[in-house]
């Protein structure tokens, strides 16, 4: 006992002061599982909810309304915000990586400093969303809408942003590498890599289609 209350209090020493063990809740959630009087549930109607700091990992939010809510710092790992509507919500800081938001909307969100990496968000909405400094690594973002969002100093590495609609929005200073825009609209687009693509995108070819039936 001795012994092993020294090799006990000899890592203690050893240990860095910044150090700390990270505490994992393995408790199961409540039924009904409420925050701070958001019923955590598939369709909630929670506009406006105060839920900083929340823990809402692994939650079923889909299709609910969370429009103008205060989730900063909010830990949304793995939740299905599938739907969602989180138009002029804070999001700064909060970790949303592998989070389902195919759909969602976004619009005129504060995500400054978010972590979206690996995050699932086909078709979802950002038009004047702010970005600054978040991270999409590796994000999924086929047909999604960053008009007129900010995407400043964020890390986008190897995201994809097929024929996602990038018109008038700000990328300078981005981390982009391997990143595709394959088939992207960067129409007026600060920052983004116009170049990116050789020959015509998508956007250009059904153009080109509807010139050709007018002419019919």
């Amino acid at each position: 006992m001795r012994l092993a209350c020294l090799v006990l209090l000899a890592a203690s020493v050893a240990a860095p002061a910044f150090a700390q063990q990270k505490i994992v809740n393995v408790e199961e959630r409540p039924t009904p599982w409420v925050v701070n009087g958001c019923t955590i549930v598939p369709h909630a109607s929670c506009a406006g909810a105060d839920l900083r700091f929340a823990d809402l990992a692994n939650a079923d939010l889909t299709g609910a309304d969370l429009h103008g809510a205060k989730l900063s710092r909010a830990d949304m790992r793995h939740a299905n915000l599938t739907g969602a509507n989180l138009d002029g919500a804070d999001l700064d800081g909060a970790d949303m990586s592998m989070t389902f938001l195919n759909g969602a909307r976004l619009n005129g969100a504060s995500l400054r400093g978010a972590n979206l990496a690996f995050a699932r968000a086909g078709h979802a909405m950002f038009d004047g969303a702010d970005l600054t400094a978040a991270t999409l690594e590796k994000a999924l973002l086929k047909g999604a809408s960053f008009r007129e969002a900010k995407l400043i100093h964020a890390d986008l590495l190897e995201a994809k942003f097929y024929e996602a609609n990038l018109e008038r929005a700000t990328m300078d200073a981005s981390r982009i590498r391997f990143a595709v825009f394959q088939d992207a609209w960067m129409k007026d687009c600060a920052g983004c890599p116009s170049s990116w693509q050789t020959g015509d995108t998508v956007w250009q070819t059904e153009e080109k289609e509807r010139l050709r039936n007018r002419e019919r």
